[in-house]
């Protein structure tokens, strides 16, 4: 009878071990099984029968009788055949025969697998889609962004320059093969008059003001029109193939006509093919450059160099040779000639547009480190998933034991066995990848809403998609079926057989502890996150902002709307009932949009101050509506000429005075001298924008010109009815334009729509790490109960009670829960600690935490083992000597 291999040292007597050495050097490989395992078996019969010196001098004799020709190494043709077709098929014939005999093990591995691979699926294509951005342009290594670093008392960056700086750059240096810039009107109102019909459209991506050069430089296919006269004449744009059929249906619309926010007019010369997907300019309608100065003149002015507008931005693609370093030398010339004294110091630079996806600091949708960490996510997920099938697997192996000991019997060599494993490994990996394909195709919808992206999977065309999968088949089957594959194959015939197999022979607890603690330690870490970032999301969108967001709603101003028409539709709204206060404004106190920043002159001093104050426009409710608080002076009076300014307290101390009180009734200069007055009140510092940013200084005056909003406070108890009086109102004032509201508290959440997302990733990362790791636990409980069965049978007939029965079970996977939770804390400490930088107001990182983490996971584990501790507690102590 053979023995694939000597038994461990460690177990007990053991043949010489050079003697073992020289049997394998000498004999040929498919004979050494059968000769080295009857003698091993030989040598334990004889230590019984004549003790162990008798017995090493036997095997000695015997391994030097077989040092013959005969036995010398050679492979039979037989053996040094490849595998023929037949045998892979009854590879998969008998595993899938085994996989259906044992259910729930099966059930229990697809599942695992398939959840993990569900992740790392998901997690590819998002990752691919991002990195796939704008890279389809012709020489995009030469394509860059104009954009700018403010130096005032911080840096700021902005990926917008001052409107002439595209034109004096693209006349004064020849760097540049194309210079193109675009300005870009966002959420406009498109008016279509078709006979006597008229029809309207909220566009929320606008209108682009564009200089022909822009579609040289970019690779947007023109399907309608002649590219070098298509945006030459004003008044003249081209549209997508959608915006088309959007605005005029199917008919053809060369020369249609459309209106922009009842301003301009516009006549369409030319149609682009679709913008792709994965580009980051969504704009679908281009309009002449030329005709920007109809729309806003400040903004198509030659000589604005004061400031920057968020709608401006400029493109260059540089001559072959000319590097961006070169460039960005002579960039600061025009600072020294066109903003020589101003206290907002300008830098102008170029990004790559590589680099425009990925950069937050100029409005990157992801970071390239968020790819990476989602990249490792789905690694760890998938790691985890092949972790858990190998405890499983090795729990399982008890279970199969004698079956691998009767194969060897029959003549099943050890590599034949390996691969029957893999077989099974990869029978069970194709499903599980099928599974994880069709959970993709239907979660997909739900993962482009989460992260507002069009990610779509095109069989024929996504090629590297159809190589991820089955790489992604092949990487699993081997690294989840080789370790157990191994195990399976290396038994011992006459201990599989007799049942005597120990925990070295079937890998033994230490690795399977090892795997837990991993899989337990990532499961942690995402814990921790959780918590903190929920604990964050709370502290920002609940704590006290300083004025009152409840049940305030945001109307826009309609386009054109003059004082009177303001004061006569506020006068309207006021009168419904269910509306407290009305407000006409700018902006909200706490508001992304609209925000006017500048350097303030204060107290006619010679120079305008090194911080810059954000200014708010906005009529004398505006205080009261929100909740203002006045620490001192009084607020504004209602005015539509004379200049009053209320500041926060904030304002007070960047200009290093002791008291708030000391700026009452001093003269105040904003926006290069154009806007002069006297400041009448200080109000309490409030949160002015995320908790991201520290509080600036704000100044309040009215400003009836840049009113954009009617803020409402209403009555929460009659939300509805007051809406729908509020929409009729507003549109029977402005019939011509688009109705549209939105509650304060919802813009202010706005502000956290990342972290938001975040925290919904990262709790389902975290719930299917968990769920896998549970898995795992269940597999080492399970293994735990098969090799202690004689073992509590013996603690239940000496009287062990069921508790101290459990404790067996509870002590093992609480230490390793406690392990894991050593490793996961500095980590997950480290990495919360990073992430809570980016808040300038934060929650703290306390114990409590950790300690939230640790008992969750100890709960859930629990469960987990609960039930399989509990059946082995109960086993019938007879039934349980007897299994052994």
């Amino acid at each position: 009878m053979r023995n694939t291999e000597t038994q461990d040292p460690n177990a007990g007597p053991h043949p010489p071990r050079w003697a073992d050495w020289l049997l394998e050097r000498f004999v040929a490989p498919h004979l050494l099984e059968d000769v080295q395992g009857d003698l091993h078996e030989v040598f334990y019969k004889q230590t019984e029968d004549a003790g162990l010196a008798n017995a090493r001098r036997a095997f000695v004799w015997a391994v030097l009788n077989y040092l013959n020709p005969f036995f010398l190494k050679r492979k039979p043709e037989a053996y040094s055949k490849p595998t023929n077709t037949t045998m892979i098929r009854n590879y998969f014939k008998i595993a899938f025969r085994n996989l259906v005999r044992n259910k729930s093990y099966t059930v229990i591995n697809v599942s695992g697998l398939a959840l993990g691979m569900t992740c790392g699926i998901l997690i590819f294509m998002l990752v691919k889609y991002h990195l796939s951005f704008d890279t389809f342009h012709a020489n995009s290594d030469r394509i860059y962004r104009f954009v700018t670093e403010q130096h005032r008392e911080t840096i700021s960056y902005r990926a917008n320059v001052p409107s002439p700086l595209g034109k004096v750059f693209r006349n004064d240096y020849t760097f540049g093969e194309k210079v193109a810039r675009i300005a870009t009107a966002e959420d406009v109102v498109l008016t279509v008059k078709e006979g006597s019909e008229i029809r309207k459209f909220k566009e929320s991506e606008g209108v682009a003001f564009t200089e022909p050069d822009f579609f040289d430089i970019f690779n947007y296919p023109l399907l309608k029109g002649d590219r070098s006269t298509v945006l030459r004449d004003p008044n003249t744009a081209i549209v997508t193939e959608k915006m088309a059929r959007k605005l005029f249906g199917e008919v053809d619309p060369m020369n249609k006509l459309f209106r922009l926010d009842n301003k301009v007019d516009f006549r369409v010369t030319g149609v682009l093919k679709d913008l792709p997907i994965t580009t980051d300019r969504k704009t679908e309608i281009y309009a002449s450059y030329n005709t920007l100065k109809q729309y806003n003149d400040w903004l198509a002015s030659d000589d604005a160099w004061g400031g920057i507008n968020s709608a401006m931005q400029c493109f260059v693609r540089l001559r072959p040779g000319v590097s961006p370093d070169k460039v960005e030398k002579v960039l600061p010339a025009y600072v020294k000639k066109y903003r020589p004294t101003n206290k907002n110091v300008h830098h102008y630079k170029l990004q790559p547009l590589t680099d425009i996806h990925f950069n937050a600091r100029y409005g990157g949708v992801i970071t390239k480190t968020n790819l990476w960490v989602l990249g490792c996510i789905g690694l760890f997920l998938i790691i985890t998933a092949c972790v858990n099938f190998i405890n499983l697997a090795t729990a399982q192996a008890l279970k199969r034991s004698k079956e691998v000991g009767v194969r060897k019997v029959l003549g099943s060599f050890r590599g034949q066995l390996f691969w029957q494993f893999i077989a099974e490994t990869g029978l069970i990996t194709t499903v599980a990848v099928g599974l994880a394909c069709l959970a993709s195709a239907l979660l997909l919808p739900f993962i482009n809403d989460w992260f507002k992206v069009q990610i779509a999977v095109n069989a024929i065309s996504d090629w590297p998609f159809m190589l991820f999968l089955p790489l992604l088949t092949l990487v699993v089957t081997f690294f989840a079926g080789s370790y157990p594959g191994l195990i399976l194959a290396g038994f011992q015939p006459v201990m599989a057989l007799k049942g005597k197999l120990s925990q070295q022979n079937i890998g033994g607890f230490n690795t399977r502890r090892t795997l837990i603690v991993g899989q337990f330690a990532i499961s942690q870490v995402l814990i921790i996150g959780m918590i903190v970032i929920t604990n964050q999301m709370r502290y920002s969108t609940q704590s006290d902002l300083g004025f009152n967001k409840d049940a305030v709603v945001m109307l826009p101003v309609a386009t054109e709307s003059d004082v009177l028409t303001m004061k006569t539709l506020k006068s309207q709204f006021s009168q419904i009932p269910g509306v407290q206060t009305v407000s006409v404004c700018q902006s909200a106190p706490a508001s992304n949009y609209n925000v006017w920043n500048t350097s303030p002159k204060y107290d006619n001093r010679a120079e305008d101050e090194a911080f810059s104050v954000s200014v708010k426009a906005a009529d004398e409710q505006y205080i009261p509506m929100f909740g203002l608080k006045i620490v001192a002076g009084r607020n504004l009076f209602p005015s539509d000429t004379a200049k009053e300014f209320i500041v926060n307290e904030m304002f007070a101390r960047k200009l290093g005075l002791k008291a708030s009180d000391e700026v009452i009734g001093k003269a105040l200069s904003l926006n290069d001298g154009n806007t002069k007055g006297t400041i009448v009140g200080v109000i309490a510092d409030f949160h002015d924008r995320s908790f991201h940013e520290d509080i600036n200084a704000v100044c309040i005056t009215t400003a009836p010109d840049l009113y954009a909003s009617y803020a409402l406070k209403i009555n929460s108890a009659t939300v509805q009815p007051t809406l729908a009086a509020l929409e009729k109102t507003w549109s029977d004032r402005h019939p011509d334009q688009v109705y549209d509201y939105q509650f304060l508290e919802e813009h202010i959440a706005n502000f956290y729509a990342t972290e938001d997302l975040m925290l919904k990733l990262i709790q389902t990362f975290a719930a299917i790490a968990i769920f896998i790791g549970c898995l795992g636990l269940y597999g080492l409980v399970s293994f735990m109960a098969a090799q202690k069965t004689k073992e509590i049978g013996i603690r239940k007939v000496l009287g062990s009670s069921m508790g101290q029965i459990l404790w067996i079970f509870a002590k093992e996977f609480s230490r390793l829960i406690l392990i894991a939770f050593i490793v996961a804390a500095p980590v997950a400490y480290y990495a919360m600690t990073a992430w809570l930088k980016n808040f300038i107001f934060r929650v703290d990182l306390g114990v409590g935490i950790f300690i939230s983490a640790i008992v969750g996971t100890f709960l859930i584990a629990f469960m987990t083992v609960g039930f399989q501790s509990i059946k082995a507690a109960l086993m019938n102590p007879v039934k349980a000597l007897r299994s052994e």
